[in-house]
């Protein structure tokens, strides 16, 4: 029996917070992006192993759609749902959801592990683990800087959030390297990399992590507007997943009637999720926070950010794996793991810029560090574009370290100042929102560039083809008849690692060829040699558009205004309850 007096127990997410919580809350929110970007990262340099682990050639007629589906699922699910989950914590507990996201993440790992099965039956159902895990992630990406900037007083959130994104830096970059090795030897331990992490991070999660908000006041789902926000932003986003798709005679699907109606539909839902949002009194997207200067002016600088910087690695991927790397000799089985190698100085950039950078915002304000990693980060695209595609490494390396050091200088601070910004009963739909911007951006930044490269290599890559096939003694008929492969199938060849030549060409001709050449169609450097001067077009055409978005994101950032925390805590978190006086306060000077 209990005793007559005795308190009532507490929730174990009410209970005291611990001394240095602010710390177990960076450990446990850094831990997260840590798998979700890692998760990312090792699927998208793994695809070939796990395509050939199922027996699947994503290359072959009719089957490219599970591979665009295994590179995009995750994100569509991802952007959908992100505001979604972000109010519903706001109203439920950011804690309680993060920790499910753990759980529901680690348990797609896990199904993507135990994929039963080989062929088209095996590729629908590690597309739909994807989604699950897509669900995992938007529960983290949604409350994680919720989290942190409930723990963390002012002073200290750009450190804070620096920290957190260094680690989705190294996640990418050790998803890229772990890929690299495990594509080698067993493509099913891809997926079970996240499983010890996730269960880590869900146990720790559960008994950790405390619910410091005083959350809003319980009010009535916003259903109408949930539904037709998801359903208009996965529309648009399927769209474009087909649109880089070939349709009919067409290099790419833009004019597929069902595209158009896709993205005409996602537009449509999208204008009617806004205008509920104006009636409704409870809505999903908080409106109203765009009337603060500094939320709205470091969103669409985030936006245009990740628009540009989205395609990024994969664009290098490409370069990398699909022609530099064989152009020097390197065996298709390497490529993964040398690209990811090729890549560290974007992550040490980060790595440099990114603490540093987070730290003195907290001080100096958001705006100055923001806007000088923009121009910088334009910069080097515009560096990029200006290298040959056969370049020299070092200075290709110098370029990547400084575009690392712009999203270091431009990603803590821009975040830390959006968190800033937002009251605290609204951080969840409003952590929700940046993130949505920015997945989205991202998963649209891969169809721009795609198209981009895309139409590059339809005008030159036919006559490249038949040019270089002649030329060592194909007969002019097959060298004709290969010449027609489509730009996408070559594009998502060198994205692969993969030499179409073998497929292209009948068994018959290969037979027929003197031993040496048919060896030197079948080398690492020869296919990429053909159609490296084609994606030159391509490249240099995104990497233009990607600075012309930096350049935009730079003046947006320039116009946020003056350093300014909101602070309208009703039960502020006791790690920073010394720091807020209840009240909304603008801090000068000027960033």
């Amino acid at each position: 029996m209990h005793a007559p007096n005795a308190a009532p127990a507490q929730s174990r997410r009410h209970r005291p917070v611990p001394p240095g919580y602010k710390w177990i809350a960076l450990s446990n929110t850094t831990l997260g992006v840590l798998m979700a970007t890692l998760n990312i990262s090792i699927t998208l340099i793994s695809l070939p192993a796990i395509f050939r682990g199922i027996g699947v050639n994503p290359l072959a007629p009719g089957e490219i759609g599970y591979l665009l589906w295994m590179l995009l699922g995750y994100m569509i699910v991802t952007s959908a749902f992100l505001v979604t989950f972000g109010r519903i914590s706001d109203l439920y507990g950011r804690v309680r959801l993060y920790n499910l996201g753990f759980a529901v993440f680690t348990l797609g790992s896990l199904l993507l592990f135990l994929t039963p099965g080989r062929g088209n039956a095996a590729a629908l159902a590690m597309i739909l683990f994807r989604l699950v895990q897509g669900i995992g992630g938007a529960f983290l990406f949604a409350n994680g800087a919720a989290i942190l900037t409930d723990a963390f007083p002012p002073a200290e959130r750009g450190l804070a959030m620096g920290i957190n994104q260094i680690a989705a830096t190294a996640g990418s970059l050790l998803g890229l390297i772990l890929g690299g090795l495990l594509a080698t030897v067993w493509w099913r331990g891809i997926f079970l990399v996240s499983v010890p992490l996730g269960l880590a991070g869900t146990v720790w999660a559960y008994l950790m992590l405390r619910e410091t908000s005083a959350g809003a006041v319980r009010q009535p789902i916003d259903y109408l507007g949930n539904l037709t926000f998801a359903l208009g932003l996965t529309a648009l986003l399927v769209g474009v997943t087909y649109g880089i798709q070939p349709y009919g005679g067409a290099t790419m699907g833009w004019t597929n009637p069902l595209v158009l109606g896709a993205m005409a539909a996602g537009v449509l839902l999208l204008w009617v999720f806004v205008r509920i949002e104006t009636t409704v009194p409870a809505p999903m997207f908080r409106l109203e926070l765009f009337r603060i200067r500094m939320f709205t002016a470091a969103n669409i600088s985030a936006f245009l950010a990740s628009l540009a910087n989205g395609g990024l690695q994969f664009m290098l991927i490409i370069w990398l794996q699909g022609v530099w790397l064989p152009l020097h000799g390197v065996p298709f089985s390497r490529t993964p793991f040398e690209a990811a190698i090729a890549m560290i100085p974007l992550m040490a950039g980060f790595l440099v810029a990114g603490p540093i950078c987070g730290w003195l915002s907290d001080r100096h304000g958001a705006r100055a560090f923001a806007t000088a990693g923009m121009l910088l980060l334009g910069a080097g695209f515009l560096a990029l574009r200006a290298l040959p595609v056969d370049f020299h490494y070092l200075p290709f390396a110098g370029v990547l370290f400084a575009m690392g050091c712009g999203m270091g200088m431009f990603a803590a601070p821009n975040t830390t100042s959006i968190m800033n910004a937002v009251p605290a009963e609204h951080r969840g739909a409003g952590s929700g929102m940046r993130a949505t911007f920015q997945n989205s951006a991202n998963m649209l930044s891969i169809g721009v560039f795609f198209s981009i490269a895309i139409v590059g290599l339809a005008g030159r890559l036919p006559l490249a083809l038949q040019h270089g096939l002649t030329r060592v003694g194909v007969p002019p008929a097959a060298a004709a008849a290969a010449a027609h492969l489509p730009p996408t199938a070559a594009l998502f060849a060198a994205f692969l690692g993969y030499n179409p030549l073998r497929h292209l060409l009948p068994a018959a001709v290969f037979a027929a060829l003197p031993r040496a050449t048919a060896v030197r169609l079948a080398s690492p450097p020869f296919f990429p040699g053909l159609i490296a001067s084609a994606l030159s077009a391509g490249l240099g055409a995104a990497f233009l558009l990607a600075a012309a978005l930096t350049g935009a994101g730079a003046t947006a950032s320039l116009l946020r205004g003056h350093r300014f925390i909101h602070e309208v805590d009703a039960a502020p978190a006791p790690a920073a309850a010394a720091e807020r006086d209840g009240r909304q306060r603008r801090i000068s000077p000027s960033a």
